[in-house]
């Protein structure tokens, strides 16, 4: 007689968890879903969202399996409980797992509310496990509505999705809500060393990063591809194994094509991408790791600057994301590799408009900072040129005069025009003109007008001020005026005549 040898399993299904102390990067679902059962606050709904491969149906399953077994509930279930193996194996017929893309239409969802209302067979609690949930029709959320709301004591609802935008939110609102979170690539690493410990498989510790990143997040899938590479290398893996399967590039050669970015070689960009393409590589996946790359050397620079970061680095991943559509759909992926990275470079290079601005202004208030004191120096040691009282200039006008002044007008007298740096582009959002009322050598009928001046009102001396600027902007240019006001906002408070080599 033949003896029919048992079919193998893949180590997704050999590995899956047995217990929730075995449920890998998911700490505060276990945490909470224990705690519920302890205190015996168990909800009628529950809802999982996360990534795919993050463990949703597993926990799902561990959590009937802790509700239904012989002297439950509680959460740690032991091994060789009868009801417990056949809820894990899907033997169990009150634990119902229903696939919601299979099983969408409303006349399904029908039979299920009619189901629901018969007592369980043989466990303390019927639960439905509906897996993908948010590819139920609409028709078919609106009938599970009211069952949801109020469903018979026996009855627990596990719903499962990777897309919870589209779950009606009348449904996400009658559940209690568990984020499944990504896998961070340490514990990944962890389990699969593991793994390959049992397995007596010999893996380099680079290969397993390699595996790790490429999962992106899902135990499920690390699990699959090691089991891959298990089928192609035997029991010896190496890095190398992994890169020549997937198509990857080495992290070395990763780190050097950014560096090649931020410093601009493109002959060296272009070297590389050729050898990429030589060798097969999988561009797509390699974008992906040279983004990675970018923001860890993003994140160091921050650390090193005490919290400024490099405005390069930022630009050239934001090039780099916006080229991950670019290179997945496109039909040449050499060709939009090779773009994109020229674009990162470019947009490295260049610098944004705010930062130029604070770059400009700083040096203009420091031009002007130096040519005012100058100014004062010079009054001071000439006695024909006496300073001007502290009364007499504005201490609210700003100390920044830069526009632009057609060739074809007149600068009219007492009106001060500074020319801008030829270098620049940017001028200051707000130009203020600062000029101060012409001073002439004392004699006695300056005294005279002066002692009278002091005795007028000050209300009456800043109306007399006014008109007089006034009376100058009016005599400005048209084209000079509109710029100024419209373009620059200008704001005319005094009237000074300065020297011309002040100016230079």
């Amino acid at each position: 007689m033949e003896v029919i040898k048992s079919s193998y399993q893949v180590i997704a299904r050999r590995w899956r968890p047995k217990q929730f102390s075995e449920l890998v990067g998911q700490d505060h679902v276990v945490r909470t879903l224990g705690n519920a059962i302890e205190m015996d606050r168990i909800a009628h709904a529950y809802l999982f969202v996360g990534p795919r491969g993050t463990g949703k149906t597993t926990s799902a399953r561990l959590f009937a399996k802790s509700l239904n077994w012989e002297d439950g509930p509680s959460l740690d279930v032991p091994s060789d409980s009868e009801i417990g193996q056949s809820i894990m194996e899907g033997r169990c017929l009150d634990v119902i797992e229903i696939d919601g893309a299979s099983n969408n239409s409303v006349d399904q969802v029908r039979d299920l509310r009619d189901e629901c209302q018969y007592a369980p067979a043989q466990c303390r609690f019927k639960i439905y496990v509906i897996d993908e949930v948010h590819m139920l029709s609409q028709a078919a959320f609106n009938a599970l509505l009211k069952t949801l709301e109020e469903p018979p004591s026996h009855v627990k609802f596990v719903f499962a999705t990777t897309e919870a935008n589209k779950v009606l939110p009348t449904i996400v609102s009658r559940c209690q809500r568990f984020e499944f979170r990504s896998i961070p690539v340490d514990l990944i690493v962890s389990k699969l060393q593991e793994i390959c410990d049992k397995e007596e498989i010999t893996v380099e510790p680079k290969a397993l990063q390699a595996v790790a990143r490429m999962a992106q997040g899902g135990m499920r899938d690390a699990q699959s591809i090691l089991d891959q590479l298990i089928s192609f290398c035997g029991t010896q893996i190496s890095q190398s194994n992994v890169l020549d399967v997937y198509g990857l590039v080495s992290r070395l050669r990763i780190e050097k094509l950014g560096d090649h970015i931020l410093h601009g070689k493109y002959d060296l960009i272009l070297e590389e991408a050729d050898a990429f393409a030589h060798e097969g590589v999988d561009f797509y996946r390699a974008l992906l790791d040279l983004a990675d790359y970018i923001r860890e050397f993003l994140v160091e620079s921050m650390k090193a600057d005490k919290g400024s970061y490099p405005e390069q680095a930022v630009r050239v991943l934001d090039a780099l994301k916006a080229g991950e559509a670019l290179v997945r759909s496109g039909l040449s992926e050499k060709t939009n590799f090779e773009v994109t990275l020229l674009r990162a470079v470019e947009a490295g290079k260049s610098r944004s408009i705010d930062r130029v601005i604070r770059e400009i202004s700083g040096l203009v208030s420091e031009d002007i900072k130096k040519k005012s004191t100058q100014a004062r120096v010079k009054s001071v040691q000439s006695p024909n040129k006496p300073s001007v009282p502290k009364d007499e200039a504005s201490e609210e006008s700003v100390s920044r005069s830069v526009y632009d002044t057609p060739s074809d007008h007149v600068k009219p007298e007492g009106l001060v025009v500074e020319e801008p740096d030829k270098k620049s582009q940017v001028l200051p959002e707000k130009v203020e003109m600062q000029e101060v009322e012409k001073v002439e050598p004392k004699n006695e009928n300056n005294l005279t007008s002066e002692a009278a001046k002091a005795e007028e009102p000050e209300s009456k001396r800043r109306v007399k001020d006014q008109k007089l600027i006034d009376e100058r902007t009016a005599a400005l240019p048209d084209g000079v005026r509109r710029v100024l006001k419209d373009k620059f906002r200008a704001d005319f408070v005094s009237i000074e005549k300065i020297d011309p080599n002040l100016l230079i």
